[in-house]
């Protein structure tokens, strides 16, 4: 009898079965781009490296994709992100070969980058790789804003603490039955 090569098989199964069914309506999809976008711009607006980076890039168009899901951005002259005018052409096409949403998660959980197919100019795709390795989102200053310093360090070390949990979780769960099997 064949084991799974996770615990959490039977979900990345689940997840791929209701994706294939399951298809968000066209307005859906453009407000969830829209808001991630925002988020994006929100984040970029923290960095003014990678708002200089983004300026000179202005104009350039990224295209995104995963699985059905794809997205266009486009530089603007502010040095931050918009969502590319239908029918734009990419200049640079990112595509994420890792097809399960879990073992993506897991690995970004890890600290991985998951693979990516690059085709296009080769100094956009240097820039986003820069703001994909420099620039970070700072949610314990955010929340800060919210509810204030002193809960908000609390509340950041205690996700951190989950998130070094689900580290050690997953890094057991992936090396646990594997690594003794080849040891015996």
């Amino acid at each position: 009898m064949a084991t799974p090569s996770s615990p959490f098989a039977f979900l990345g199964e689940l997840f791929d079965k209701a994706s294939s069914r399951l298809q968000p309506p066209a307005w859906a999809i453009h407000e969830i781009q829209h808001r991630a976008v925002l988020f994006l711009n929100h984040v970029l607006q923290q960095e003014p490296e990678a708002q200089a980076r983004l300026k000179r890039q202005q104009g350039q168009v990224v295209e995104v994709r995963w699985r059905s899901i794809q997205v266009r951005l486009v530089a603007t002259p502010a040095g931050l992100l918009d969502l590319a005018p239908e029918g734009a052409m990419p200049d640079l096409t990112l595509s994420v070969s890792q097809e399960n949403p879990l073992e993506l998660a897991q690995s970004a959980l890890l600290g991985d980058k998951p693979a990516v197919r690059i085709v296009g100019d080769v100094q956009l795709a240097a820039e986003v790789n820069w703001l994909v390795d420099h620039v970070r989102w700072d949610v314990e200053d955010d929340l800060a804003r919210l509810i204030g310093d002193v809960p908000a360090n609390a509340v950041g070390n205690a996700a951190r603490k989950v998130v070094g949990a689900l580290r050690q979780f997953i890094d057991k769960a992936r090396t646990g039955p594997a690594a003794k099997s080849n040891a015996e």
